[in-house]
């Protein structure tokens, strides 16, 4: 009987413990910040409907380069206190041609403030498009699985690559996702916040 009631009380305990809340950077560019919508509609945005128990904070700023997420994270990370970050930069390095050397030495460096400060990190992949030629693109892309490699964080592969194929999910521009698109994009990055949180 002892033992049975023991149990019960234990399975209470796990049934009203409420999950631990977290703060969540998004460190982005102009994919992170609904840009052409309004960023209440952004898949930022669903992600803190879906996830209420933890606090969101979007970051991301259109137009963002590497250096400039760089110069902006250490008062990101004063006045938020993340526990995680989730980089998503590197997109607008590589439409400025920005050498591949110098996109990868601003990223560890966010990687590496954001560790410091005690956060976890996330890395989204980034690619760029195919006219840049094929020697470009693929240094590019291998910054960011040499990176996750060294680093030892996890890579989120680029959530563009099930959209941009995809016209009706795209603006005028063809660069930058609809406001259709963005529930496929929190849909596609919450199972990785989830993952990290948990660990």
């Amino acid at each position: 009987m002892a033992k049975a009631v023991s149990a019960c009380i234990l399975l209470s305990l796990f049934i009203t413990t409420p999950v631990q809340a977290a703060k969540v950077l998004i460190l982005g560019d102009s994919l992170g910040a609904s840009y052409g919508m309004s960023e209440q509609v952004g898949w930022v945005a669903l992600l803190q409907k879906n996830l209420p128990e933890h606090e969101f904070t979007n970051g991301s700023v259109s137009g963002e380069t590497t250096a400039g997420g760089l110069r902006r994270l250490p008062a990101l990370l004063d006045s938020v206190s993340p526990d995680l970050v989730v980089v998503e930069l590197g997109g607008n390095d590589g439409l400025r041609g920005f050498p591949p050397t110098q996109l990868k030495n601003n990223l560890i460096q966010i990687i590496t403030l954001a560790k410091n400060s005690g956060a976890k990190v996330l890395l989204t992949e980034i690619m760029v498009p195919p006219n840049y030629g094929p020697r470009y693109t693929q240094k590019f892309t291998q910054v960011y699985q040499e990176i996750a490699k060294d680093e030892e964080i996890a890579l989120i592969p680029f959530f563009m690559q099930d959209i941009a194929p995809h016209p009706e999910l795209m603006q005028r521009d063809g660069i930058h996702p609809n406001e259709k698109a963005q529930e496929k994009i929190a849909t596609w990055m919450q199972p990785w916040i989830e993952k990290a949180l948990t660990q």
